[in-house]
This record gives structure tokens, C-alpha cells and sequence, in this order.
């Protein structure tokens, strides 16, 4: 008896240390997070003054890829730019939004699918060139035949390493505020990073195939945590330019802090 209740008392005693050891994983796992949610919104001042272009792809006619549950790709790339263009706007950038409903900027009368997709391609990254913008930021979702390829993945194009360097930012924060992708960013030669004169990135922030990761993109939620990781991505990619820059200097950067603390909105924290 002595013995089996020996026994029990270890297991009691070797749950209670498990326990423990998860809860102070998980401790230490928020105060890291909160550390970064505070270093990130720390940092945000240098969106100051900067214009991005956010694209949502496709749109109107074009619905893009169709998800598991039926929901057009082009629905959920735009509620994560809208959500996405509000966090910028609230950390001092200037935003473009390509389109801010369900439309394609292609003209109704043009015919043939393909010129009316090119057309439209053409006249997003026409609106960032022309605006003069600092980045195009331009989001979809991916797909695949098969459904178990998942995670989120960031492009760029081959050449510019500009926009290599942001989409590295950008995939390594949604790799570790997402917690759901080991992919890598990748560069690959598309039509609007070809076309655009700024660094500029294709975020494919989910697959619309998966069935687990289609939901997730369909919770706005999960959608928030999207448009916050690229943003904290963003903001990654310009305070490494800023501190690797020699020709940065403080009272330069003491310039960017004024206009934006005379601009700076609210901070949206990280959800």
C-alpha cells in the first residue's frame, strides 16, 4: 500500500511540474510578445511620411481563386488590406488602396480575358509609379491542387534587393506572429513586380485550398493578425535601413519622430 501510494504521490508531483512547465512557457511566450508588440510600435515612427500601395488582387470579374467553402479569393484580400491599410495609416504612413471594394480596374468595354487582366495589372502598378510611392504591397491568397499545402509565403523580384530584403522582413515577422508557416520568401519574376519602380512584394497569406488554413482566412481575427505581422514586417524593413544607412543621421531621425508625433493616430495593438 506504502509503495502504491508512493506512486501516486510521484505522478501527482511529476503532473504538477508539467503543468508548471507549460504555464511558465506560455508567461514567458506573451512577455516576449508583448516585448515585440512594444518594440514594433516603438519603431513605427519610421512609416512617417512614407506612401504604400496596397494592393488587394483581383477583384470584380475577377474573383481569383475559389476556396474550399466557396468564398472568392478577392474577398479576403480585401478585408485584410482594409485592415492592413488601417494599421499603417495609424502608424504615420500615407496609404493607397488599389480598390477599396469589389471592383477590377480593367475598362468593360476592353475584350478577351487576358487583355482585360492586363489591363488591369497594368493600371495598379501604373498607380504606384505615378504616386511615386516607397512600397507596393500588393496581397493574395494561394492555392494548390492538393489540399495540405499551407503557410504563408512572400515574393519578390529577381534582382532587386530592396525588395528581396522587405519581403524577408515581412515573411519572418508573419513566420513568428503567425506560428502556422515555415516557409521562406522567394524570388520570382510576376507581371506587378516587374512593373513596379518601388520594392515591392507579393504576400500570398494563406492557402484558400487548405481547409484548416481557409477558415483561419476567413476569421477576422486571424485576418488582423495578418495585416499586423506585415505591417510589423514593414516596419522591420525600414528600421534596418535606417540603422544600417550611414547617411542616416539623428537629427534626421529626430525630423521623422516630430512629424510623426504631430500625425500619429492611434496605435492598434498587436491582437
Amino acid at each position: 500500500m506504502a509503495l502504491i501510494r508512493a506512486v501516486k504521490i510521484k505522478k501527482r508531483y511529476l503532473l504538477g511540474l508539467a503543468m508548471f512547465g507549460v504555464l511558465a512557457f506560455q508567461l514567458v511566450q506573451i512577455a516576449l510578445d508583448r516585448w515585440e508588440e512594444k518594440n514594433i510600435a516603438a519603431m513605427s515612427y519610421v512609416l512617417a511620411n512614407k506612401i504604400i500601395v496596397v494592393d488587394p488582387g483581383h477583384g470584380g470579374r475577377d474573383p481569383g481563386k475559389i476556396g474550399v467553402s466557396g468564398v472568392p479569393e478577392k474577398e479576403i484580400n480585401l478585408e485584410v488590406s482594409k485592415k492592413l491599410a488601417t494599421v499603417l495609416r495609424q502608424m504615420g504612413a500615407t496609404v493607397i488602396m488599389t480598390r477599396e471594394t469589389d471592383v477590377d480596374l480593367s475598362d468593360s468595354s476592353s475584350s478577351g480575358w487576358k487583355s482585360k487582366k492586363q489591363q488591369d495589372l497594368t493600371r495598379r502598378t501604373d498607380m504606384a509609379n505615378e504616386k511615386n510611392a516607397d512600397l507596393y504591397i500588393s496581397i493574395h491568397c494561394n492555392a494548390y491542387t492538393g489540399p495540405r499545402e499551407h503557410g504563408a509565403q512572400v515574393f519578390s523580384q529577381p534582382g532587386s534587393e530592396d525588395s528581396k530584403s522587405l519581403a524577408e522582413c515581412i515573411q519572418s515577422e508573419m513566420t513568428g506572429s503567425l506560428k502556422n508557416t515555415t516557409r521562406k520568401a522567394k524570388q520570382v519574376d510576376y507581371f506587378a513586380l516587374r512593373k513596379t519602380k518601388m520594392p515591392a512584394t507579393i504576400v500570398e497569406i494563406g492557402f484558400i485550398t487548405n481547409h484548416k488554413e481557409e477558415e483561419l482566412l476567413r476569421d477576422p481575427l486571424y485576418q488582423s493578425r495578418v495585416a499586423w505581422s506585415i505591417a510589423a514586417g514593414i516596419i522591420k524593413y525600414y528600421s534596418d535601413k535606417v540603422s544600417s544607412d550611414q547617411q542616416n543621421t539623428d537629427d534626421y531621425n529626430k525630423e521623422i519622430i516630430k512629424t510623426f508625433q504631430q500625425q500619429p493616430g492611434h496605435h492598434i495593438p498587436a491582437p
